[in-house]
């Protein structure tokens, strides 16, 4: 089902994206709406499941887990049908974060943190490697991580130039 948004209902996804505990008042104020008719276009975007949920953006520093990794994991060959069971699997271990499913030469990217390298070296070698299913990994520490959604500016146009700039279409 294609679902057709216009320049108000992509101002409110991105502000609601950049902070999802605005009140519905601050929210109305910062699209230019009534908080009432706001309210009713947040309703309708959420039961579109355009919003699909939302999320707190925790410090993994300031809770012991100070060491971010991207793992990329390469299944065996023989292993191709089971992607979905091998992401529903992996999702569920202590430290993931994200498992990102591609396309290319790495069949998944697994966002995990850590409260230590050491701890990092033995989940990827128990957790990822061990598993049958997976052919090689290879780890990447994160050194900083920045959302593009947290340093996004508000502005005339500024979600339709997102948009463009992406390449995406409505």
């Amino acid at each position: 089902m294609e679902i057709t948004l216009d320049d108000v209902d992509e101002r409110i996804v991105w502000e609601l994206t950049r902070n999802a505990r605005l009140s519905n008042k601050e929210l109305a104020d910062r699209v230019g709406l009534a908080p009432s008719t706001c309210l009713v276009r947040v309703r309708a975007l959420q039961e579109s499941r355009v919003i699909r949920s939302y999320h707190a953006h925790p410090d993994w520093a300031a809770l012991g887990l100070s060491v971010e990794a991207i793992v990329a994991v390469r299944l065996r060959a023989q292993a191709r049908g089971e992607i979905e069971t091998y992401a529903q699997r992996v999702i569920t271990l202590p430290n993931v974060l994200n498992v990102f499913f591609l396309g290319g030469a790495d069949d998944f990217f697994i966002h995990v943190a850590c409260s230590s390298t050491a701890q990092l070296r033995d989940f990827v070698a128990q957790q990822l490697s061990m598993d049958t299913s997976v052919a090689s990994t290879q780890t990447n520490i994160v050194f900083d991580h920045l959302s593009g959604i947290e340093h996004m500016g508000a502005g005339s146009g500024w979600a339709q130039a997102r948009r463009r700039a992406g390449g995406a279409g409505r």
